[in-house]
């Protein structure tokens, strides 16, 4: 503060009402409060219901058709045909609904590590690239995807289950003395692939896990591989369609089976109409993957709802702290029309209390960091006994907001004083 300012600020400072700058400070701080708390705890708790799933969001739910006796035993494929899907996408609770493409040739795939080799029969299975929050290599989107071949690949990236690595880390490695792997061990890992057609025809492939998932029970890989590789290989015996045939040209001579599964994005997982139409169909959602869904958009209504509060707050603190400065303006009014008159712009009689509110919104600021962060150090300890393996929550958002809020009342407030100054 220069010397000029320090001399209006003494002049000024009379009439402060400490009361009313102490009711906006807290007022102020409760606000910031609940609002970075409650994104900070979301944050934090998101990844229990969620499963911390990177590749698929809480609004995907997997749909397949019950299985019954009688459909086993006269051999009855339970397949969705293009009514199904059709009367699926025009229910209200509905945004898009993708099929899951099975490969139709065999696979076979086998690892070694250590002088240890494994292998095993596969099947791979895929969805439409906009249902994947992982994204695939460049090489499988775009442009680039039509001119994808076989003969030319050089890895297939996948996503497996989590429940496959801890099958084997809890069941086939214990019994068999292997090492445990992890998902970054497993990631860094190349499989062998060998893919073999109808009409004899083999292809051995990389392939590398680029993801896991906790709600897909599949092997998945991109949508324009399985096409091309389904167009390649599933030719009829003695036909063996050319090697560097595009799948263009290829898919006109082959019949898609229709799908088993499908992926359904929704509009509100709480909706009871989902649960409704599924039992009246005799549809069956995968892994639970509906009451995940409710419980995350509960928590995001939760912490919406108590977000608004803590913002509502903070606007009638701002109020506050408007009407204590409008008064102690008033107050001197005086001596601003006599300032004005000796020479000193609006800016310069307006700058000791742009800066006391922006000095006040500061300590503001870090009181409620400090108290977030020492609030959320006591939540986790809780969180971490009923979820061992909950990993944290991201702090950047938490952080952002706070500056932002700071950066925003700030600058309204400072505009506000200026102008109530400028036009006294």
């Amino acid at each position: 503060m220069s010397s000029h300012s320090f001399l209006i600020w003494r002049l000024l400072r009379q009439h402060i009402s400490i009361a009313q700058f102490l009711g906006f400070f807290f007022a102020n701080l409760l606000g910031m409060v609940i609002v970075l708390l409650s994104l900070q705890f979301y944050e934090d708790v998101i990844p229990a219901f969620s499963g911390d799933d990177s590749v698929m969001k809480n609004t995907y739910v997997i749909v397949s058709k019950k299985i019954a006796a009688t459909d086993v035993l006269g051999g009855k494929a339970q397949t969705f045909t293009p009514d199904d899907i059709s009367e699926l996408q025009s229910q209200s609770f509905t945004r898009r609904v993708g099929a899951f493409t099975a490969s139709q040739y065999q696979v076979y795939g086998s690892l070694s590590m250590g002088g240890i080799g494994m292998g095993t029969d596969m099947f791979f299975e895929s969805v439409p690239d906009e249902f994947v929050d992982n994204k695939w290599p460049d090489a499988f989107a775009g442009d680039k995807a039509d001119r994808l071949s076989l003969t030319t690949l050089d890895e297939v990236p996948i996503i497996l289950p989590r429940s496959y690595l801890a099958i084997y880390n809890f069941g086939f490695a214990q019994t068999k003395n292997l090492p445990k792997l992890s998902e970054g061990v497993v990631s860094m890992v190349q499989l062998d692939l060998r893919l073999r057609g109808q009409g004899g025809e083999e292809h051995q492939l990389k392939g590398r896990v680029v993801g896991f998932s906790n709600r897909l029970n599949t092997v998945l890989v991109p949508q324009s591989f399985m096409q091309m590789s389904n167009a390649t290989l599933n030719a009829p015996l003695g036909s063996a369609a050319p090697l560097n045939a595009q799948p263009s040209t290829l898919n006109a001579q082959r019949s898609t089976p229709a799908p088993t599964r499908l992926i359904v994005e929704v509009k509100n997982p709480a909706d009871d109409a989902i649960a409704t139409f599924m039992q009246d169909h005799g549809y069956e959602l995968e892994d639970n993957s509906l009451e995940a869904g409710r419980a995350t958009y509960f928590l995001k209504v939760v912490a919406a709802i108590v977000m608004a509060v803590g913002l509502l707050i903070s606007a009638l603190s701002f109020y506050i702290l408007m009407l204590s400065i409008y008064l102690l303006v008033q107050k001197n009014a005086e001596k601003l029309q006599n300032l004005r008159l000796i020479g000193y712009s609006p800016s310069r009689i307006s700058m000791p209390y742009q800066l006391l509110t922006v000095a006040m919104n500061a300590l503001v600021l870090l009181l409620a960091f400090a108290i977030v962060f020492w609030a959320r150090s006591i939540y986790l300890e809780r969180l971490w006994q009923m979820f061992p393996t909950l990993s944290e929550g991201r702090v950047d958002n938490t952080l952002l907001l706070g500056f932002a809020l700071f950066i925003l009342v700030s600058f309204f407030n400072s505009l506000a004083i200026r102008r109530k100054i400028k036009y006294l």
